[in-house]
């Protein structure tokens, strides 16, 4: 099984955060992708842990200097996939 790797190091800032969403939303429970990144993407864990608690593990392959990999598994369903508001849109 080969594993996708989203690499975001030539995405704009401000569409990489939308777009590792959007990526883990379409996985299903089970499965993972691998991260590339030009940095520590610390702030994206804790946003994942705000917006997506308890559905997902964080596991980092390499950590720098030049490149961050980190494996996203996506472990569980969460409040927005039973049609539940998640709170984040004030909708």
């Amino acid at each position: 099984m080969t594993e996708t790797v989203l690499d975001i190091r030539l995405t704009p800032p401000r569409e990489r955060h939308p777009l590792i969403f959007a990526t883990f939303d379409a996985l299903p429970v089970g499965d993972s992708f691998v991260l590339a990144n030009d940095h520590d993407p610390r702030p994206l864990f804790y946003q994942f842990h705000t917006e997506r608690q308890g559905a997902f593990e964080w596991d980092y392959l390499q950590s720098g200097p030049d490149l961050w990999k980190i494996r996203i598994t996506r472990t569980a369903e969460y409040a927005r996939d039973q049609g539940a508001c998640c709170g984040h849109c004030g909708g």
